[in-house]
């Protein structure tokens, strides 16, 4: 996300500042619903740093749902919980202070074994603190997608020229398939292709293989058969974890009689030319990895591409056959 050190110094001056007995920042992650602990200070060890807040959970989760500044001066436990201690330590909180992140959600929080220690000047100067955590976020945030975006940049332009030097299909096959393995991160990349008589398709290429048992992917496919199958019956493009595809996303990537590795996160695009779905390109992984905007949209440029590779490929191999 960004250099922790950045926010654990800025914790360390607020808890100065404000003379707290600790001070913690929470932060969303990249689903933007859970916020996480990015920093704290506290002059105990008990806090829990690996508390999630949720908006609306407690005071904390409030703060963010709402998006709204909350001064306790006269803190117990009967006005709602905090939620980041561990044991019985809150119990000796008597005020608390938090304040929402602007841009990008999260909260800052103090609090203090003293009653009536913190007032409204002191949430004011909390908000400046808060307002810079979020500006921060938000710049390293701007930096990672503009990294992204040209690492996806950069494979697009090598993929433009594979046919050059690998203009033989297997190694371009091969050579596609460990790109988008390398840019993205997916542990699977596969290509499978419907066969002559359009009712089954086969596995025709992988970076590695997906099958448990090192069993070789020889064999045919029923056209709608698991999530693969899916995508060539359906010829509809399918993400993990999107709300409108989880009954698809359910589905074994091959289908229940063929044990395949079980992936959390599934990219799956039909390869359509001739008005015809010819091949379906997958990106699995098992672990829970992020779908954004930018993989979808560079995923989906990178099967148009190999649309038009194989479409070439299909016409030069229908003109050197024999006229009858």
């Amino acid at each position: 996300m960004t250099d922790p050190s950045f926010y654990d110094q800025l914790l360390a001056i607020v808890g100065n500042v404000f003379d707290a007995y600790s001070a913690v920042l929470f932060l969303p992650g990249p689903d933007g619903d859970v916020c996480r602990t990015a920093a704290a200070f506290s002059l105990g060890d008990a806090l829990d740093r690996d508390v999630a807040i949720v908006p609306g959970m407690g005071l904390v989760g409030w703060i963010i749902r709402e998006s709204k500044p909350l001064l306790i001066s006269n803190f117990d436990q009967r006005r709602g919980v905090l939620g980041y201690y561990r044991g019985g330590e809150e119990e000796r909180i008597r005020a608390f202070m938090g304040h929402p992140v602007p841009e990008t959600g999260g909260a800052l929080c103090l609090d203090s074994r003293k009653t009536y220690t913190f007032g409204d000047k002191d949430l004011k100067i909390l908000s400046q603190f808060a307002a810079l955590a979020g500006s921060h976020l938000a710049r390293a945030r701007e930096v990672e997608t503009s990294l992204y975006e040209h690492r996806f940049y950069q494979c697009l332009r090598l993929i433009a020229t594979l046919h050059k030097s690998r203009p033989k299909w297997e190694a371009f096959r091969d050579g596609l398939l460990e790109l988008l393995a390398a840019t993205t991160g997916y542990r699977y990349c596969l290509l499978a292709v419907r066969d002559e008589s359009g009712r089954s398709y086969y596995l025709e290429g992988a970076n590695e293989n997906p099958f448990q048992g090192g069993r070789e992917a020889d064999l045919r496919f029923s056209v709608g058969q698991g999530l693969v199958g899916w995508v060539f019956k359906n010829q509809t493009p399918v993400y993990s974890g999107e709300k409108d595809d989880a009954g698809a996303t359910g589905l074994p990537l091959f289908g229940l009689d063929m044990p395949a590795a079980d992936c959390k996160s599934v990219v799956c695009l039909p390869i359509r030319f001739s008005k015809k779905t010819r091949g379906v390109l997958t990106l699995a992984d098992p672990r829970p990895l992020p779908v954004t905007e930018e993989l979808k949209v560079f995923t989906s440029m990178v099967a148009e591409n190999l649309a038009l590779f194989l479409e070439n490929l299909h016409l030069r191999t229908r003109l050197a056959k024999p006229s009858a």
